[in-house]
């Protein structure tokens, strides 16, 4: 259950940032260089936009975390699994 809610917090996370991809495009498209590189000063967007664009970028982060660690959890839990049966005897009902 892990892995999927991290492979769902991931997609949501890419998606979302894609659309912010899509939000900076559509806002900066009609302005030339000095407009936004005013005095040469480096300009990345308004502080809201970086602001969002961070916050997504560490939920995808997140996200892609919470996907492999639940898959090593997974994949642990069932390597002990399999080990103690292996170790349990057998028991035959007697006839």
């Amino acid at each position: 259950m892990r892995p999927l809610c991290g492979a769902i917090i991931t997609a949501g996370g890419l998606i979302r940032l894609g659309l912010t991809a899509i939000g900076y495009g559509l806002r900066y498209q009609n302005y030339g260089p000095e407009v936004l590189h005013p005095e040469s000063h480096q300009h990345y967007g308004i502080p809201t936009l970086v602001l969002i664009l961070v916050v997504l970028i560490l939920s995808s982060l997140v996200g892609t975390g919470i996907a492999f660690l639940g898959l090593a959890y997974h994949h642990e839990r069932r390597y002990f699994e399999l080990k103690r049966h292996k170790e349990t005897p057998v028991h035959t009902a007697p006839m």
